[in-house]
């Protein structure tokens, strides 16, 4: 079964457990300072299974539902089934809880800070997704556009909207994810960088 299948299906039934049971959202939610005082540890990774609301959900599971179809395919080609399902595994669970950790470090003496959602770990699969096919066209808010212009356009806002702090969304935990996907994508296979930059020089040539 494919392991998007089952990110997804674990993490639909997590969530709507959890807003059911108050109990198991107040001890699996990103604190910061709970981790710091109690060393809760596996909160930086049980966060990523729990959402706000059904629309915080949906968004990053239906994301994750075609970059992590992507991924499984690219990886096991590259490093077959089951190799290549391990690495997509570490990917996503390794994104969730590398995004956490900016969250912890500006708010660990914050009691009442809390954060939530895959969102890190689907930037992860994304950015991984887009270093394989940079030239593919993505839809943003039905406007197409080339996935790496799609990175460019997301770092850029991230960036500005977590030195702006306005809203409540965990803008640096975005691009803790999505870095750490490129990262280990690039680890994995170096030479993807190089071919990379080539489908964008042949893209933009064909463009301009």
């Amino acid at each position: 079964m494919s392991l998007t299948f089952i990110f997804i299906g674990i993490t639909v039934a997590i969530s709507l457990y959890a807003w059911n049971n108050q109990s198991i959202m107040n001890k699996w939610i990103m604190n910061p300072y709970a981790v710091q005082k109690n060393q809760e540890y596996y909160r930086f990774l049980t966060s990523g299974f729990l959402h706000a609301d059904y629309g915080h959900l949906f968004f990053n599971m239906f994301t994750l539902f075609f970059f992590g179809r992507n991924i499984e395919y690219y990886f096991s080609a590259l490093f077959g089934e089951t190799t290549g399902g391990i690495l997509y595994a570490v990917l996503y669970l390794v994104g969730i809880i590398i995004a956490n950790i900016p969250s912890y470090v500006d708010h660990k003496n914050d009691s009442g800070y809390n954060a939530l959602g895959a969102s890190g770990g689907v930037s992860a699969v994304i950015f991984s997704s887009i270093l394989f096919a940079p030239t593919s066209s993505m839809y943003v808010y039905f406007i197409q556009m080339p996935a790496f212009v799609f990175a460019i356009l997301y770092t850029a806002y991230s960036i500005y909207m977590s030195k702006r702090n306005l809203d409540n969304i965990g803008h640096s935990a975005h691009l803790y994810g999505a870095a750490f996907g490129v990262i280990f994508t690039l680890i994995l296979k170096p030479d993807l960088f190089s071919s990379c930059i080539a489908q964008i020089s042949s893209y933009l040539q064909n463009v301009l």
